[in-house]
């Protein structure tokens, strides 16, 4: 059940893989703490999942930041709900004793997770981002230096277009963060491509017992 004792209503699915860093599992707009629940199992069988609802409404659907328009996001508004998601992280880490998590957002999710990275360095030990986008017009210079990062886009996105993944990326690696981007021949929702790539990356690139190792 969704739980409302922290500062934002989310689920907890507890691991039983302990070795397995938890996930942060971010939705996309519209919506909620259980609509990436199958993902993160998926993808991490055995892994904790804590899966936060985003804060904001824009016309009844849940999102994690305000918009202005279409890709035109409250530059305000994206640095305090960053900031506050990095502060539920941190009271969830508490509640239920886990290691730093790994970030898995999807679209508006992913974009509150890039901006989490940049804003609250050393609250997540990777992430994984489907369908991101710029979420800062002005990005911090930040050490994100090793940080295990997935960025998965859709060559025909008409929302988190390539032109503005490349400039994300590369402000990642600008920072010292260890990224992989790969470019799916899909558009904006997400894949059985996504799924693959992520689970192989995850047991891959950025082995569990690495990532507690380093992010504690």
């Amino acid at each position: 059940m969704s739980l409302h004792t922290l500062s934002h209503v989310h689920r907890f699915v507890p691991g039983t893989e302990p070795a397995r860093p938890p996930l942060l599992l971010l939705h996309g707009t519209g919506g909620d703490e259980n609509d990436l629940l199958p993902l993160g199992q998926a993808i991490l069988p055995g892994a904790a999942l804590l899966s936060p609802r985003g804060p904001v409404l824009e016309n009844g659907m849940p999102r994690f930041f305000r918009r202005l328009a279409e890709g035109v996001f409250d530059q305000s508004d994206v640095r305090q709900r960053a900031n506050e998601l990095a502060d539920f992280v941190t009271e969830a880490r508490k509640r239920y004793d886990l290691a730093a998590p790994v970030a898995v957002g999807f679209s508006n999710g992913a974009n509150i997770a890039a901006a989490l990275l940049m804003l609250r360095p050393g609250t997540l030990a990777g992430a994984v981002l489907i369908r991101p986008m710029v979420p800062l017009a002005e990005m911090p210079a930040v050490d994100l230096r090793g940080l295990p990062i997935l960025m998965l886009s859709g060559a025909m996105d008409p929302i988190a277009r390539p032109d503005e993944a490349r400039r994300l990326a590369h402000a990642f690696i600008e920072r010292g963060a260890g990224l992989e981007h790969r470019v799916l021949p899909a558009s904006h929702g997400l894949s059985q491509g996504d799924v693959t790539i992520a689970k192989d990356w995850l047991a891959r690139s950025a082995s569990p017992a690495e990532l507690l190792a380093n992010r504690v």
